[in-house]
């Protein structure tokens, strides 16, 4: 039997050939070490299935049966399938929704596994499980072992469990196979990069097992350590992605410093120039904020920040004061946006506060006439443009500085790093970079998604921002809602109602949730334009109402958004297109429909659009239909708190790190066996550890270790995040 190494092409494992390592490579799966990665995703404790007549309603179990008969039902909302499954006497039902994919699946005397939760049958006197987990035993899948003895990889152990892979044609019974195959066939010595001081010193598995016991644990290893990838084998796996990961992140750091950059000067006149431009008295967050990163500002090397406040915590004006100082010192402002409107946003704003001294700003963005766009280029290559306000278009090749010192980039989580990276290469020596958020980073995900940049948070709100009363209430009380918004109209006040779709189908924003089912027309979900007409005509027929969503163009957009801004629109019926950077002091109100269909982050940023000017404000949270447990935690949360930062580890925690932003960051990791939220003890340990043996001070750490160290990464990390070159 040929000896397979970790880099050894995964064609080359038995049962696999070149055809499936097709299909495995669409799972990132190209070599040994890969397929290796691909941990299980669940056990299954078939050492000890349960009896069907021992089992109690609210537990969870596996159960080994034979199937006895199978049908779908229909019913007046959704066809169900339900499968019965039996041991002697012993009976179990198990039903899916919407389950008429499985009507061929099931035959009778099959043997097959299940898992789930234990339930009482409704109206019935017999258990059930609904949704479980299953696999249909089709034969033992038996294996010799070096002793010559049959072994199962099916039953009578704790079974690993794999997603299944192209199209379900790779079962996890496949995966089963293979990867049992593929342990048995390995090298017994493996390359490590961890050195094996620090193995030592932190208790940790030798890799070669660490593999072996994650895919086939041993019996007696905690079945509930297993479940929550608790493991010691799964400690070493975790822990080692982790550790390699922020020494890529630490090197990329040094690697920055060491850069070239501008070093501005803070003298006295930039100093009254920052004094000069303020509207009002700074927070003391905002003080701080700006000393941080003035304070970088001034170093040779190159600054990489990260901003990040609440909404209304003032992260513009800061943003602005960091402008005044490279303008004060010669140098152009490059400052993005991911939106239209929010670009177009902050050009009046930036106009209102800067131009009155001096400096001249301009917008440049994709939908300008031609024209428009050409002269605009033309006067940044010749620096007659101090601050330049834009999207995309700022990247676009045909753009060219004049001596670019600074670059803001707004909503960082939107871009991806390399357009971040394509921006900062404007320059000809390389520009400071500020980039800002106002979904507030866990601290878990800062020391990953943005490991590479110096934080500073803003955590003061400024000065007579009003506390926002929210309310969730069902839309049978929508006749009370909509009374309350024209209250608030006739006292002088204007309002928001926000809706998930523009008509019937999911919303310009790809980051809104929808629980699994993409809505249609038949859905059930309120659409702005219908909700629209039906305000306008039916509901409101007094009150001046307008409309704004993503399918509209940037002209329309500006004007009605310019209207609303003026008093001329009193409810503005949008979709989450207003999510950020729309600043109206005068709306006091914010109505959310099928508030149960948006994620936690979106809720508080769409929140944020009220509570800006000295009057009471109001968030009512509508919810239709049935509401999920997930997505009543949301609102609960909502109703409780309007701590950003207690939002956002809550709405990780709900989503995962792979969701958090719903929308996938070009440049973030794609993490194959750390959880960022499971896993933050491990981070932490990791990056001390990282830190210590970047900086040397581990006297047990040699310079052969290092050396090891460093080819690990350049195999392994560089090549899946560029993390060391990509800036």
């Amino acid at each position: 039997m040929p000896v397979l190494q970790l880099q050894t092409d995964v064609k080359f494992v038995k049962g696999v050939g070149p055809r499936v390592a097709e299909w495995l490579a669409q799972k990132n799966i190209s070599t040994v070490e890969d397929l290796l990665y691909y941990l299980p995703f669940r056990y299954e404790d078939r050492l000890n299935p349960r009896g069907i007549a021992e089992l109690k309603a609210g537990e969870m179990a596996t159960v080994i049966a034979e199937v006895r008969n199978s049908a779908v039902f229909r019913t007046r909302k959704m066809p169900i399938f339900q499968m019965v499954a039996g041991q002697g006497r012993a009976t179990l039902k198990c039903i899916w929704f919407h389950g008429e994919y499985l009507r061929d699946r099931f035959k009778p005397g099959q043997l097959v596994a299940l898992y789930g939760k234990v339930e009482n049958e409704w109206k019935g006197r017999g258990l059930q499980i609904s949704q479980p987990q299953f696999e249909v035993l089709e034969d033992e899948g038996e294996l010799a072992n070096e002793a010559g003895e049959i072994e199962s990889l099916e039953v009578g152990r704790i079974v690993p469990i794999y997603e299944t892979a192209a199209g379900a044609k790779l079962t996890s019974r496949w995966f089963r196979r293979i990867i049992h195959g593929a342990l048995r066939d390995l090298a017994s010595d493996i390359p490590d990069g961890v050195p094996s001081a620090l193995v030592q010193r932190l208790g940790l598995l030798d890799r070669r097992t660490a593999f072996d016991l994650t895919h086939f644990p041993q019996p007696g290893e905690s079945f509930t350590a297993l479940q929550d990838y608790r493991t010691t084998a799964h400690r070493r796996l975790i822990f080692e992605e982790l550790f390699f990961l922020e020494i890529g992140l630490e090197l990329k750091r040094r690697r920055l410093r060491q850069r070239a950059g501008v070093a501005f000067e803070l003298n006295d006149k930039v100093r009254e120039a920052i004094k000069k431009i303020l509207p009002f008295h700074p927070t003391a967050a905002q003080k701080r904020v700006l000393k941080e990163i003035a304070q970088d500002m001034q170093q040779p090397s190159p600054m990489r920040r990260l901003l990040q406040g609440d909404v209304g915590s003032g992260k513009t004006i800061v943003a602005l004061q960091a402008a005044v100082i490279a303008m004060e010192n010669g140098y152009q402002v490059a400052f993005m946006a991911p939106t239209e409107i929010l670009a177009t946003q902050h050009y009046l704003s930036a106009r209102r506060t800067l131009e009155d001294a001096g400096y001249r700003v301009i917008l440049l963005t994709g939908s300008q006439e031609e024209e428009r766009k050409r002269s605009a280029r033309r006067h940044i290559a010749q620096g007659g443009a101090h601050l330049i306000i834009g999207t995309h278009a700022l990247i676009q090749e045909k753009v060219e500085f004049h001596n670019l010192g600074l670059v803001i980039v707004d909503e960082q989580h939107r871009f991806g790093v390399m357009q971040r990276f394509k921006l900062m290469k404007k320059g000809g020596a390389e520009p400071d970079t500020l980039v800002m958020t106002a979904t507030p980073i866990p601290r878990t995900l800062a020391l990953t998604l943005y490991g590479d940049l110096d934080t500073s948070t803003l955590d003061e709100l400024p000065p007579g921002r009003t506390p926002i009363t929210t309310r969730k209430v069902s839309d049978d009380r929508a006749q009370e809602v909509w009374d309350f918004v024209k209250k608030q109209v006739a006292a002088g006040r204007q309002a928001y109602v926000v809706y998930p779709v523009i008509e019937g189908v999911p919303s310009d924003q790809p980051e809104l949730e929808f629980n699994g089912t993409a809505p249609t027309s038949k859905s059930g979900l309120k659409a702005a334009m219908h909700m629209y007409e039906e305000l306008r005509k039916k509901i409101m027929p007094g009150l001046r109402v307008g409309l704004l969503h993503g399918r509209l163009d940037p002209e329309e957009k500006e004007a009605t958004m310019h209207k609303f801004q003026q008093g001329e629109i009193d409810v503005l019926v949008a979709t989450t297109v207003i999510e950020v950077g729309v600043d109206v002091p005068n709306a006091t109100v914010m109505v959310v429909e099928h508030a149960e269909r948006f994620g936690l982050a979106q809720l508080h940023q769409l929140r944020g659009r009220i509570g800006r000017g000295a009057a009471k404000s109001y968030c009512v949270l509508m919810t239709g239909g049935k509401v999920s447990p997930d997505a009543d935690t949301r609102l609960k949360t909502m109703v409780r708190t309007q701590n950003g930062f207690e939002i956002a580890e809550l709405d990780l925690e709900l989503r995962g790190p792979g969701e958090f932003f719903g929308t996938k960051q070009a440049g973030a990791p794609g993490l194959r066996v750390a959880n960022l939220v499971r896993d933050r003890q491990l981070l932490e340990l990791a990056k001390a550890e990282a830190a210590r043996i970047i900086e040397q001070k581990d006297p047990e750490i040699t310079a052969a270790d290092r050396d090891r160290i460093m080819q690990h990464l350049k195999n392994h990390w560089q090549r899946r995040y560029g993390l060391v070159e990509v800036g």
